[in-house]
């Protein structure tokens, strides 16, 4: 693909969900035109798109978007955090898979100094 180190999660879940989510839109858009049956027909395959694409994320073929090595961003690599669940996923949360959440940024506490703001007259007194 390109040369960033951030991988947009172009994955064969994603590309699978949505040819067939494409063909349930021409076979509704044929039952809306011409033949009745295929508007549930269409929804139904419609439906069922959203179900294989949350299936194959859950088995590892769906990557979140993110910063990942260039040998873990090919459309035929699995990801291995899938198992576990991706922090934030609606879809790993409702199959009861939390992931680990990613790490909050440092706190401001004692140890931790204030930011300083002000003037630089305000600095040096």
């Amino acid at each position: 693909m390109s040369g960033h180190a951030y991988d947009h999660g172009h994955t064969l879940a994603g590309w699978v969900g949505v040819a067939v989510a494409t063909a349930g839109g021409t076979v509704t858009g044929l039952g809306v035109i011409s033949w009745r049956p295929g508007i549930w027909l269409g929804l139904a395959v419609t439906a069922a798109a959203v179900l294989i694409t949350w299936a194959m994320h859950l088995t590892g073929w769906g990557k979140a978007p993110g910063l990942r090595p260039v040998t873990e961003r090919g459309l035929r690599v699995r990801d291995g955090a899938a198992r576990a669940g991706h922090p934030d996923c609606l879809g790993c949360a409702l199959a009861g898979r939390r992931g680990t959440p990613a790490r909050p940024g440092p706190a401001s506490g004692p140890g931790v100094p204030a930011a300083r703001t002000g003037s630089p007259a305000d600095l040096a007194s």
